[in-house]
């Protein structure tokens, strides 16, 4: 039933008078919506489509220690940890879109309780650090994206709270440990980078506030926590190095040395490295963590002369900025790299919150990225006129669904492709193998790119029949019975 005018006015008169509940409905609004971004769009390619298909061939080889770009062939650009998840989520849930992206939706709301409870400890500011996260782009994004940066934006904030806790709680136990628990967290999400990220900025904040030696070495469990640190992680580097060797050198010289100190990077061996004008990080930080990152910068501008005094406030910079510093010198970079700087920032725009005196522009000016994404989710789903020119052969793979008929790529496959079909999709790369298929087969689905078209000879494209196409690729059913 619709609410006539008077109503409307006095509902948005209460929320207007109660902050938090606003807050609470906003929240609420972003994390549904969210979870229902879940399944309602399909896995892109590159990253989202390959780290999904690990996943799946984990969870259907069976084979946990060794990941697999495709069947027998190992992965060795990054750990396990995100991949372990979504395998069990597939285990749990079926093979899906939502299996896939569910552990990345959990680990993030999980942080933000996590936070919310030892650090913001007010039930009011759990919402507002729920609603500044939900509402930087970068956050919102990888709340519910298959990739490693989730599981790494977690490990780092475990041990930087950790270490903030043991430093300045006299009984810090519970974080005492989680601090190393991060670190071999870490390690399996994306490896020794997590100590790269987050070592710097700790010993910087350690500098600057004249911290002793050995109030360090007093205040954390160091033996058992290295100890611990050792059992969340050696094993597995161990068996990946015995089970698949090779891989140590390409992943700690290649990953950590090569991909950031090498422009263009041209031994990765799974695509090509992501080459950014040096410096791009902090555009992608600007934009990225829109618009809580420039009202943090003019507010930071205003108490610039008592920034120093507060060692909370140093902190929490040193580790915001540490992280767009470290990969100014990085051309292979992606705009994901800004995530461990999301949380940080979300904490310090809480830290100056009592001070803003237009908080109800701050809102309005928060709520413009999701209010845009929700509008552009309701035209995409309003309609197929969207679905070719999004990145992923799903809806091609979609024609050929309800049949038994095998599915080909002429001269190249994408993950979304392997993904979709379950694995079942190979590639023809020469025109003897075609002419070989064509030759033991009576039908079978070929997808090529647009711009191949015309390298499939001629007497075999005369007798396939389009079936589908978007913007970069063509499906094509291929029957014996169709005169050339």
């Amino acid at each position: 039933m619709l609410l006539n005018p008077i109503s409307s006015t006095k509902m948005l008169k209460k929320l207007h008078n109660n902050p938090t509940l606003a807050l609470v409905i906003a929240v609420s609004i972003l994390v549904v919506f969210r979870f229902i971004l879940l399944g309602a769009l399909p896995l892109l390619d590159k990253t989202e489509a390959r780290y999904s298909e690990i996943a799946r061939l984990m969870y259907e080889t069976k084979e946990w220690v060794v990941l697999q770009i495709e069947y027998g062939i190992p992965f060795w650009a990054k750990p396990p940890l995100s991949t372990w998840l979504s395998a069990l989520s597939f285990k749990v849930f079926g093979i899906n879109e939502i299996s896939a992206r569910l552990p990345s939706f959990l680990l993030n709301l999980f942080l933000i309780i996590l936070l919310g409870k030892y650090i913001i400890k007010e039930k009011k500011r759990l919402f507002l650090l729920a609603f500044i996260l939900l509402t930087t782009p970068e956050f919102f994004l990888h709340t519910g994206v298959v990739s490693t940066d989730t599981a790494l934006c977690f490990s780092v904030s475990l041990i930087m709270i950790g270490f903030w806790k043991a430093m300045n709680d006299p009984k810090p136990l519970l974080w005492n440990y989680l601090f190393f628990v991060g670190i071999g967290l870490g390690f399996l999400s994306k490896g020794p980078l997590v100590l790269v990220l987050t070592g710097p900025p700790i010993f910087i904040w350690l500098i600057i506030k004249k911290i002793k030696i050995k109030d360090l070495l007093y205040k954390l469990p160091w033996l058992l926590g290295i100890l611990l640190v050792a059992l969340i992680a050696v094993p597995w580097y161990y068996l990946a190095e015995l089970r698949s060797p090779g891989f140590f050198d390409y992943f700690i010289v290649g990953e950590h040395f090569k991909r950031f100190l090498e422009p263009g990077w041209t031994g990765d061996l799974y695509g090509s490295g992501h080459s950014q004008p040096l410096g791009m990080i902090w555009v992608f930080l600007f934009a990225f963590a829109f618009p809580w990152f420039q009202i943090l910068i003019l507010k930071l501008w205003k108490v610039r002369k008592t920034i120093l005094k507060n060692s909370w406030v140093v902190y929490l910079l040193l580790w915001i900025l540490w992280t767009p510093f470290f990969f100014t010198f990085s051309s292979n970079i992606l705009h994901t790299y800004i995530l461990p700087s999301t949380v940080p920032l979300a904490l310090l725009v809480i830290h100056y919150w009592p001070e803003f005196k237009r908080k109800d522009v701050l809102y309005k000016v928060a709520a413009v990225f999701p209010v845009l994404s929700i509008l552009f989710f309701i035209g995409i789903r309003s309609s197929s006129y969207w679905e070719p020119y999004l990145n992923t052969d799903k809806y091609l793979i979609r024609q050929t669904h309800n049949d038994d008929d095998p599915v080909f790529y002429w001269q190249r496959t994408s993950y979304s492709g392997a993904f979709y079909t379950k694995g079942k999709s190979e590639r023809i790369d020469t025109e003897e193998q075609l002419d070989s298929i064509v030759r033991s087969r009576n039908q079978f689905y070929l997808l090529t790119k647009n711009k191949d078209r015309d390298e499939i000879p001629e007497v075999y494209r005369n007798r396939m029949k389009l079936l589908d196409s978007n913007y970069r690729n063509t499906v094509f059913r291929f029957d014996k019975t169709i005169k050339p």
